[in-house]
């Protein structure tokens, strides 16, 4: 079921797509951060959001 609603399909995608994925352990972090909250790491990566065709 779509999500009709502007506000709520803005609110749900930044939810899903704008965090950072910790390298080393994958897991999620928020965009501020610079260091995981899990092992403390330094290497983060923004999550990818490009749109592909499925397969």
């Amino acid at each position: 079921m779509p999500i009709t609603d502007v506000i709520k399909k803005q609110l749900a995608q930044k939810r899903r797509l704008f965090f950072k994925i910790c390298l080393k352990c994958g897991s999620k972090n928020p965009l501020s951060a610079t260091r995981c909250r899990k092992c403390r790491s330094e290497s983060l990566r923004l999550k990818n959001r490009s749109l592909g065709a499925k397969k």
